[in-house]
């Protein structure tokens, strides 16, 4: 809850000096310089990202799975960074700390409002880790203002919707359950395909994971023998 109102009083006070407070403070709690290199995320995802990781200073575009985004916060957000979720008033903060996010590092704000690109700027400057959901269009030049404030604050920008000029876009399809038996039982693991495409990766990189298991985490599985060797058979590819 302090987290909540120290984001809002910075959002709607004097950005000056409350915004240079609230960074020295997250600062001090997290025990480094806010930014600098490139964030953890879940083992699970770190193979599938151009550099194992959240680049400092980039947006990323990402589908609208709560999971993803959890798995994408967890890691850094153990390792002591803070993380604000904006326009998301669907997320549940149960699901979010069996993903492993630490809700002492997690500020939320449900309704931004129309300026919800000011807000989630604002938020940006003392966030390391800033998740958003668009209500309206993003235009180019606003996007290009947006990443260059990202680059001189090294934060990381998670962007529920379509971004111009993304790091990398993430979407989550393929979706399938187990657990059901004939007519009965219950379902547990959540199986995904999450596939990252990016500029500096030569072609779309694709994996298949537990988006949660049944106890809430989430693993990399082993790809399915038809999907291995770049979309080829198995046996057509050793022959």
């Amino acid at each position: 809850m302090t987290g909540v109102m120290s984001a809002q009083q910075a959002v709607r006070g004097d950005r000056s000096g409350d915004l240079q407070a609230l960074r020295a403070k997250l600062e001090k709690v997290q025990g480094r310089r806010l930014g600098g290199s490139a964030l953890p995320v879940h083992p699970a995802l770190a193979g599938l990202l151009p550099g194992g990781g959240l680049r400092s200073g980039s947006v990323y575009s990402i589908d609208t799975s709560p999971s993803l985004l959890f798995a994408l916060m967890s890691a850094a957000s153990r390792a002591g960074t803070w993380c604000a979720a904006l326009g998301m008033p669907d997320l549940g903060v149960e699901a979010a700390e069996r993903l492993g996010v630490s809700l002492s590092r997690l500020v939320l704000i449900p309704d931004p409002g129309s300026r919800w690109m000011a807000v989630a700027a604002t938020v940006s400057e003392v966030m390391p880790i800033v998740a958003v959901r668009p209500t309206s269009r993003i235009g180019d030049a606003d996007a290009a203002r947006f990443a260059a404030r990202l680059r001189d604050r090294d934060g990381v920008l998670l962007v529920q919707g379509r971004w111009p000029q993304a790091e990398a876009t993430i979407t989550v399809s393929e979706q399938s359950w187990t657990g059901l038996g004939a007519g009965h039982g219950y379902l547990t693991d959540r199986g995904v395909v999450v596939t990252v495409s990016s500029r500096r990766l030569p072609s779309p990189r694709r994996g298949h994971l537990t988006l949660p298991a049944g106890d809430g985490s989430v693993r990399r599985v082993p790809d399915p023998p038809s999907t291995r060797n770049g979309g080829r058979p198995l046996l057509e590819a050793v022959g």
